[in-house]
């Protein structure tokens, strides 16, 4: 594991926090991708799609079982640690939620939803296992794949058939397996669009969540790349990890999430399949807290929501998801500056033309899309240094990016944003380990803040961003 500093322990409170409308939070938010190809990546006009049918067979998790292989109970290999299946079976953290998710299908939650949805067992319905199990065309299941793996390791490294036997021998490399048909997960716009596919939606049925989804007891789709990737990281990243596939920059991978998750919502946004539901816009894409709010009607009536200078439009109005677009505004105008200015008044556009029609809309947010990308290149070749990162940090809670927390998602994105920067130095050895531990606390407070959507305070939520940000500049 990556030393975290402390950081994995509030990133699993958090995890637990964030589950007060869902038990198994984690394995009910799932990456899954069964391609190479699918997303060997350049950026397209289409939405994403995750399976293809030119995937290879898999085989099943018992291929990668061996003790020699992925099986042992202990991490004591010489290249990997070989120990990977014990820790994606790990019964109660984060880290084992892809390997549960099939079986919470047959538990209590999970046969309510798909009873209120009426589509039949949760285990057997296209809806839920496009993301709760690897589930390839039955004629690309080899003899010991099983359903009920859950996420198992081919939902995210692709089909092993062809890559199987050189993966595991004497001198192979890790290109020559991918060019067999491995996912490069060490890519960093790779393994997003793979974890993009569950923990967002893909064009691709059963992999996207829609209102009614949620509406039938499913919780809100959150993401962010690199929380994510190392609460379900199972390697370790030494010097023969580095050799092979080169050091992971924990910013990068933040900050190219973030562009990437706002592409692919943009891009599923403007799809007719997913952009509407009958009469209505979907409203998956919309910020949930902006309208789950208490309703009063009293003379004392004062509205919770406050403008939020991010979006201009008129109160009442139900806003687009915002919470990636802010923390691509805090990231550009620190390594990107050029274009900062645009990002942000295509943002703004794309929201005003929301108030406009469906067909305005689609034309800012084909425009935003093309800044997300142009963001998501100039992110993936940006050298963030110990300086660049402090300063992202100082500029999501700064006077430019503060006074657009106003709801709950944006909140969350941000307290996750400055504990990953700043778990991010460390690992670069940058900030020295027990220096970071000291400002844990003040990092527990922001969490702590975004604990219960339903008591979100905007103003104490601000104070405590900024304490912890305040202790963190002390490191300089």
């Amino acid at each position: 594991m990556r030393g975290r500093t402390g950081g994995y322990a509030v990133r699993e409170f958090f995890s637990v926090t964030m589950r007060h409308r869902a038990a198994a939070f984690w394995a009910a938010l799932l990456c899954i991708a069964l391609a190479t190809s699918a997303i060997t990546f350049a950026f397209i006009g289409a939405p994403v799609k995750a399976a293809l049918p030119n995937d290879n067979v898999h085989m099943g998790v018992a291929s990668c079982g061996g003790t020699t292989c992925h099986g042992r109970q202990e991490a004591d290999g010489k290249v990997v640690r070989q120990d990977e299946i014990l820790r994606w079976q790990e019964p109660s953290s984060p880290t084992g939620a892809h390997s549960r998710a099939y079986a919470v299908l047959s538990e209590p939650r999970g046969r309510e939803i798909a009873a209120r949805l009426g589509i039949g067992p949760a285990t057997s319905a296209g809806e839920c296992l496009g993301c709760h199990a690897d589930a390839p065309p039955v004629g690309k299941r080899g003899a010991q794949f099983r359903m009920s793996d859950g996420v198992g390791c081919e939902a995210c490294h692709g089909g092993a058939s062809e890559w199987l036997a050189s993966h595991r021998a004497v001198g192979g490399t890790h290109a020559a397996n991918v060019a067999r048909g491995m996912v490069p997960l060490d890519r960093t716009q790779v393994k997003a669009a793979v974890c993009l596919d569950c923990h967002f939606g893909s064009a691709d049925g059963g992999q996207f969540v829609t209102h009614r989804i949620m509406a039938a007891g499913h919780p809100r789709i959150s993401f962010e790349l690199d929380l994510f990737s190392t609460l379900q990281q199972h390697h370790n990243e030494d010097a023969d990890y580095a050799a092979r596939k080169g050091r992971t920059n924990n910013v990068r991978v933040w900050a190219v999430g973030q562009a990437m998750a706002l592409d692919r919502a943009l891009s599923l946004y403007a799809n007719p399949t997913y952009g509407t539901e009958g009469a209505f816009p979907e409203f998956y894409f919309y910020d949930c807290h902006s309208c789950h709010r208490r309703i009063e009607d009293t003379d004392n009536f004062k509205p919770t929501a406050q403008a939020n200078p991010g979006r201009p439009i008129a109160p009442g109005t139900p806003p687009f998801n915002d919470e990636n677009m802010i923390m691509l505004s805090a990231a550009a105008r620190v390594a990107a500056p050029v274009l900062a200015a645009r990002f942000d008044a295509d943002s703004k556009a794309f929201h005003r033309a929301n108030t406009e029609s469906r067909a305005a809309a689609l034309a800012a947010g084909s425009r935003l899309r093309s800044t997300a990308q142009a963001l998501a290149a100039a992110f993936g070749s940006a050298s963030f240094d110990r300086a660049k990162t402090m300063a992202i940090i100082e500029t999501i809670s700064g006077e430019a990016i503060t006074p657009r927390f106003t709801d709950y998602t944006g909140s969350t994105q941000s307290v996750m944003a400055v504990d990953t920067l700043l778990n991010a130095m460390v690992n670069a050895g940058q900030v020295p380990p027990g220096s970071a531990q000291a400002i844990r606390g003040d990092i527990n407070r922001a969490y702590a803040a975004v604990k219960d959507p339903n008591d979100y305070r905007p103003l104490d939520f601000r104070r405590a961003l900024g304490s912890a940000v305040r202790t963190i500049r002390t490191l300089r």
